[in-house]
């Protein structure tokens, strides 16, 4: 088990809520790359109480179920806002085809930046926004 003693330890986790879990597990996977670590059922059937999916360059995200309670609580109402994430990608430009062919809908396409990133914004089909780049951030470097 890692802990916060240990080295490596990835420190932020971004925790996304959707309605269709099994959906999200699959356009993410399928069309963006990650990895299922771990996954847990919720209340309902095909819900998801708790998934881990791991980035290919370090990281990751968790998500979960509107539906994984038998009571909504202040996590469930996160599935009615519209959520965002930033992903590191050496080639977006390889991406960007996996992502719309799962369903994606572009909301930038690719382009370059003046602060010398590549990237592009996709939009899932609960309407989260995915954008992926080259920039990697000041804390990295």
């Amino acid at each position: 088990m890692n802990t916060v003693t240990e080295k490596n330890v990835i420190g932020v986790w971004p925790g996304l809520h959707y309605r269709d879990g099994q959906a999200a597990l699959k356009f993410l996977t399928e069309g963006l790359g990650f990895t299922v670590v771990a996954s847990y059922p919720g209340a309902a059937e095909g819900s998801i109480a708790h998934a881990e999916l791991s980035w290919p360059t370090g990281g990751g995200i968790m998500l979960g179920s509107a539906d994984a309670k038998a009571e909504p609580d202040e996590f469930t109402a996160l599935t009615d806002q519209r959520q965002s994430v930033y992903l590191v990608h050496a080639d977006p430009d390889s991406l960007i085809g996996r992502a719309i062919g799962a369903g994606a809908v572009v909301v930038r396409g690719l382009e370059d930046t003046d602060y010398g990133s590549r990237g592009f914004t996709v939009r899932d089909f609960e309407g989260n926004l995915w954008s992926v780049g080259t920039y990697a951030g000041e804390i990295a470097r």
